[in-house]
């Protein structure tokens, strides 16, 4: 028989997984999930309590519980491998990607203006695109699955990027500050359950992104044409150039000044 502290100890440890599965999964609106993991952990721990208190009855149920927990830990691993590699990053707290190029309020006017006039050329021709833009700095990991760019910001190389034929089309483009800092990147898809059907996987790993992380996301649909930005998990639709234009202001914090100084010279 095992001793009493030893069933103590892993019934203290099974609660603390079980707490930190159900967090995991419940910021993910993965609510089934948490409540199979609730119903799993309290048969568990009564199964152990009656393995040690009633002359090991449960002892066979023990030893397949154990096998099954081998089996739903590579279950989550599998199913949730973007999610876990963002939350072991964060742990390992993995430096920011910094911004620390010398450019003016009137350059990244020029650069979301650039972004802007991309994003219109794409709709208009059924071209899927999904831009990232981070204002001083992006964590690393976003980097990781990407190709290296480090461009200055121009409409005809967004639309080569994005274009059908070009290899790094499905991914997305990553923009620090006025450059272009990578292509192609990978996002972890948002497991929210009430997005709306139209949204597609370039909208589900916007609003992904950006659930994880302060940046700001523009979708260009493929199927409609439709024109999207997201930021804090939140995405907004049908975004005309012009309302476009003042979103990318905002993340980029350029005055509005700036923009009528032009106007008058």
């Amino acid at each position: 028989m095992d001793s009493p502290v030893w069933v103590v100890l892993d019934i203290v440890v099974t609660l603390f997984v079980a707490i930190a599965m159900i967090t995991f999964f419940a910021r993910r609106n993965s609510y089934r999930i948490a409540i199979l993991s609730v119903i799993y952990g309290i048969i568990y721990i009564a199964v152990l309590i009656l393995n040690q208190y009633y002359n090991n009855v449960g002892y066979i149920a023990v030893r397949v519980l154990s096998f099954f927990n081998i089996f739903w830990i590579v279950a989550i691993v599998v199913v949730y491998s973007s999610d876990l590699k963002i939350f072991m990053s964060k742990i390992a707290r993995r430096q920011k990607v910094k911004y620390d190029y010398a450019t003016t309020d009137d350059q990244l006017l020029q650069s979301a203006r650039e972004i802007v006039k991309a994003c219109q050329n794409m709709a208009k021709n059924d071209v899927g695109a999904l831009i990232i833009i981070a204002p001083t700095e992006i964590p690393a990991h976003i980097l990781d699955t990407g190709t290296s760019l480090d461009a200055t910001i121009s409409c005809g190389l967004l639309e080569s990027i994005f274009n059908t034929k070009a290899p790094l089309h499905d991914g997305a483009v990553v923009v620090l500050g006025a450059r272009i800092i990578s292509a192609g990147c990978f996002l972890p898809l948002s497991q929210e359950v009430t997005l709306a059907k139209d949204l597609g996987t370039r909208h589900r790993a916007a609003i992904g992104i950006t659930e994880e992380s302060d940046v700001f996301a523009i979708v260009v649909s493929e199927e409609s044409g439709i024109i999207s930005v997201v930021q804090g998990g939140a995405i907004k639709r049908y975004m005309t150039p012009e309302k476009l234009l003042e979103e990318i202001k905002v993340v980029y914090r350029i005055s509005s000044a700036v923009g009528k100084k032009k106007k008058k010279k």
